[in-house]
């Protein structure tokens, strides 16, 4: 019982504040998308990123090696979603964003936040780094069949993390007012993100749910035992190992639904597998929490 109510303890902020948004979509009330997008990527996830990584004080090596694991989950999941597809015979253009990108933000943050606290965040920071450079580089490539840079290059939160392990490192201390203020910036963004799923998640459909289901379930799947597997090879523990198996293990994210429907990578199919992993995601929590503790 005491474990079941440790599980439920860390699920439940996320279950809960995502299904306030689901609820706030359904009945059709105001949420302007673009001006929470905007407040998140332009001002809330740089300082999160920024007051969380420089308290972190991560060596060289334990950010090479958190890097290196968070950038290894995304090769193998290319990798084994690639030749999954093939074998299917479905569309890599359409599919494979779903299978690679997990929504370590919207849901792996916070999750990694309720499991580890503090320390779990800054090294799912150091993942949502990671995956975010290659969500807005190969995504879109994915989407559209070339590469762009520009994402990366106009998305604040990547500066914020490089400024932020250099104070780290060096052992510049901004100045209270400062931090203070950043963190109640910060503080804003894992609701915001949540409520956002929640109504985003209000607004998707499954059409062809058989195959839409599938390709959920083998992002779900290939997630947890990627997840696994990279936090073997690169013999982590404790904190590091949980977080690499979280945000591993997450649900397609939102933004491969956007790139589909920006670049005509036929959007309601991803919109059913975004939706379907995400609601089989709630469902898998207490399994993934237990695995990553």
């Amino acid at each position: 019982m005491e474990l079941i109510a440790t599980l439920a303890s860390i699920a439940a902020p996320v279950v809960l504040v995502s299904a306030i948004g689901y609820l706030w979509g359904r009945r059709e009330l105001p949420f302007d998308h673009d001006f929470v997008t905007r407040i998140v990527t332009l001002i809330g996830a740089p300082a999160l990123v920024f007051v969380t990584l420089a308290r972190s004080h991560f060596s060289p090596a334990d950010l090479l090696r958190m890097g290196g694991a968070s950038l290894l989950c995304l090769l193998v999941f290319a990798a084994l979603g690639f030749a999954m597809l093939r074998l299917a015979g479905l569309s890599l253009r359409i599919y494979l964003p779903s299978l690679v990108f997990p929504n370590i933000g919207n849901m792996g943050l916070p999750l990694c936040l309720y499991a580890f606290g503090e320390h779990g965040l800054a090294l799912a920071m150091i993942y949502f780094t990671i995956g975010n450079i290659g969500q807005f580089t190969v995504g879109p490539a994915m989407a559209m069949g070339r590469l762009t840079v520009g994402g990366v290059a106009r998305t604040p939160f990547v500066y914020a993390a490089l400024l932020a392990l250099v104070c780290a490192q060096f052992g510049f201390v901004s100045p209270g007012w400062l931090t203070d203020t950043l963190t109640m910036i910060g503080n804003l963004t894992i609701p915001l993100m949540l409520l956002g799923l929640g109504v985003a998640l209000a607004e998707l459909t499954a059409t062809n749910k058989a195959r839409q289901f599938s390709i959920a379930l083998a992002r779900l799947a290939l997630g947890l035992i990627g997840g696994l597997g990279v936090s073997w090879l690169f013999g982590l523990q404790g904190a590091e190992r949980g977080v690499v198996i979280i945000e591993s293990a997450m649900p397609a994210a939102v933004l491969n639904y956007l790139f589909a429907r920006a670049h005509g990578a036929d959007p309601d199919e991803v919109a059913g597998v975004v939706l379907l992993s995400t609601l089989l995601s709630y469902v898998s929590l207490p399994l993934i929490i237990l695995l990553a503790k």
